[in-house]
């Protein structure tokens, strides 16, 4: 994910691994939403949070096309980029009004799932867990 004052810094990583999990996430999330039409967040791949000018672009946002936010956002990385990554989504949900609620970060290295919530921070239970979805990620793995 990358922040406004970043684009000069802007780095490909893209690993076969990393883009394989992002397609799992979107295919098992798209089954739910196009087909089965048990979820009302549209999972979107690689997709700005903000259309409307520059703006982040996680690896997974759940997009509400009735109110046009994005409640969750999903980001996928190795064991070196963890706590950059989850520092990034803490600063999106706090810092920004994207309308994000739930923040996950998923290590595939160590198949391990980190998550933040606007109003109630760090989550240790269940991180892997979307209570907006009802949904656990990692069951899409």
């Amino acid at each position: 994910m990358i922040f406004p004052e970043q684009l000069t810094e802007i780095g490909i990583n893209a690993p076969k691994e990393h883009q394989r999990i992002i397609g799992k996430l979107t295919t098992g999330l798209g089954l739910l939403f196009y087909h089965q039409g048990t979820i009302e967040l549209e999972p979107l791949p690689e997709t700005m949070i903000d259309e409307g000018q520059t703006s982040p672009v996680p690896d997974v946002s759940l997009y509400n096309n009735k109110t046009y936010q994005t409640p969750i956002i999903i980001e996928v990385c190795h064991p070196n980029g963890v706590k950059n990554d989850f520092k990034k989504i803490q600063r999106l949900i706090e810092d920004f009004e994207y309308g994000i609620i739930e923040g996950f970060v998923y290590d595939y290295v160590n198949n391990s799932w980190s998550k933040y919530t606007k109003g109630a921070g760090v989550q240790m239970d269940a991180p892997s867990f979307s209570t907006i979805l009802n949904i656990d990620l990692a069951t899409l793995l």
